[in-house]
């Protein structure tokens, strides 16, 4: 099977003083196939953030050669890179990241209105996508009438609704308490199974640790380990 996401040998150093130089990643390389659910963890600062930001296109390596779907995005113009991530991947971040004046059906629909899908299909994944993750009847509700979980719920929906090949999840469930956070796990892993969606988490929250099917290990910006259940 053709990996979906490989990475060769990819560096991310700041600082210019070799004294002072941090090595966040550092010559990390790995394959992840399609419907993976992985999860990379790690203490604070062991560089799996950072890992993620460069599987994204959120950052760019120092060095070393990060592909997608085939795709080497170290070599695109940034509106290529920015085509890429609107069309192949779906971020879900600890923060949410909700556009404020829309509502929660405007949030989920808004990449697929830049993807130009025409309206009626737009409309019938939005209605899909609140009915999957548990919100039926509150598309109309801007961000700030939302619990912080309904929240998180909106982010995943419009992860997912445009169909993208990779859902690169930070942190998903750094803010919300444990039954919540289980709940929206839960909701994710059915829809990895449903949709064959290669999900890749960036945590060292235990529940996702359980319900993930590979686990990378990171240390001082290198993998210490990698295994597959």
């Amino acid at each position: 099977m053709t990996p979906v996401i490989t990475t060769r040998d990819i560096c991310r150093y700041f600082g210019d003083d070799e004294d002072i130089l941090v090595k966040a990643v550092d010559h990390v390389s790995i394959d992840i196939e399609p419907g993976e659910f992985t999860a990379v963890i790690g203490p604070s600062g062991s560089g799996k953030t950072t890992l993620l930001h460069l599987i994204g296109g959120l950052d760019n390596p120092t060095s070393g050669i990060v592909e997608l779907s085939g795709t080497n995005i170290a070599q695109m113009s940034a509106a290529e890179l920015s085509d890429f991530r609107r069309d192949h991947i779906g971020f879900i971040f600890q923060a949410y990241n909700l556009i404020p004046v829309l509502s929660a059906e405007e949030n989920i629909e808004y990449i697929m209105l830049l993807q130009g899908i025409d309206a009626a299909t737009r409309k019938q994944r939005v209605h899909n996508m609140l009915a999957q993750v548990g919100l039926d009847g509150l598309g109309r509700r801007r961000p700030n009438k939302l619990s912080g979980g309904q929240q998180q719920r909106v982010a995943i929906a419009r992860a997912m609704a445009s169909r993208p090949d990779i859902i690169l999840a930070d942190e998903p469930t750094a803010n919300l308490d444990s039954r919540t956070g289980i709940a929206l796990l839960d909701v994710m892993r059915e829809l990895n199974e449903e949709h064959k969606m290669t999900f890749v988490f960036s945590t060292h929250d235990e529940k996702i640790m359980s319900r993930a099917t590979r686990l990378i290990h990171m240390h001082d910006g290198e993998i210490e380990k990698d295994e597959r259940k």
